[in-house]
């Protein structure tokens, strides 16, 4: 099942993507494609609904992000040993886990900022796992039960800011626009195996990434169970789980986004987002 929301920023409706590509009103159904609906229980209840007895939504509506209310935005750096070495930094013995502000968040198509200031704005293809049920001290074993689906993420990170401004790496990725997620929440009965999955980022048309789920260094399951540890992971959590080579910081020489630049992302069985660059007002 394939969860979207889709409308004007701050006024997006919930969705449900057909096999034939119609988007479906779900608003009879739930308030809002959030934590509160992202158990079980829940989903199966709405993958049981006949699609073509929902409304279905005339046109192309702008697509906003496909979880609300993000409490937590958790990121894991340096999870593909490809990109650790493109990053001149050894593979860590234990995952390495940061945060994007929630205010980063935004739709899959929407315009990517450059922050003011800005003079390394880098992006980045990331698996976005999306939690559906409460996770604390979980097991290994068990981490996938806690997980709601999978999106995309574009891990956007400005590099001055991240590593040459002291202190952690939030202030090089939390810039507004910085974290597109969607286009779909993928329920995880579609994604049987999370570690197989291809993924692509292209700029201009230029392919920069081309990976795979498959080179992680610490699978899903090892994330969730691991940073469960940590802190209660919340339905409608997200974590963004790293990402292969390719990125500009890792280009001879370095290249980095600028205004008019447009970035198409693209992963195996969850779809595709594609945003303009642009110049932060």
């Amino acid at each position: 099942m394939k969860l979207l929301r889709y409308g004007a920023p701050g006024a997006e409706k919930p969705g449900l993507l057909d096999a034939d590509g119609m988007i479906r009103d779900l608003s009879g159904e739930v308030a809002d494609i959030a934590g509160p609906v992202l158990g079980d229980a829940d989903l199966a209840r709405l993958a049981a609904l006949d699609p073509a007895g929902l409304p279905a939504v005339e046109g192309t509506p702008r697509i906003g992000p496909c979880v609300a209310g993000v409490g937590k935005f958790i990121c894991i750096g340096l999870n593909y040993s490809d990109h650790a070495a493109e990053s001149g930094m050894d593979v860590p013995s234990e995952p390495v886990v940061f945060f994007k502000a929630t205010s980063a968040i935004c739709g899959p198509n929407d315009t990517v900022e450059i922050p003011r200031g800005s003079v390394a704005t880098d992006w980045e293809v990331e698996l976005g796992v999306v939690i559906g049920k409460e996770a604390k001290y979980i097991d290994e074993a068990d981490a996938l039960d806690h997980v709601a689906g999978y999106c995309i993420v574009n891990d956007l990170s400005e590099r001055d800011f991240q590593l040459k401004r002291q202190g952690q790496w939030v202030k090089g990725k939390s810039a507004d626009t910085f974290g597109p997620i969607g286009p779909w929440l993928v329920t995880r009965d579609e994604v049987p195996d999370p570690q197989n999955l291809k993924m692509t980022l292209d700029v201009n048309g230029q392919r920069f990434q081309d990976g795979t789920t498959a080179t992680m260094v610490y699978g899903v399951a090892h994330i969730v169970a691991y940073l469960s540890q940590f802190m209660s992971l919340q339905p409608g959590d997200v974590i963004s789980t790293g990402t292969p080579p390719g990125v500009g910081m890792g280009q001879k020489p370095p290249r980095y986004l600028a205004p008019g630049d447009k970035v198409e992302l693209w992963i195996e069985r969850l779809g595709g987002q594609t945003q303009t660059v642009i110049a932060a007002k």
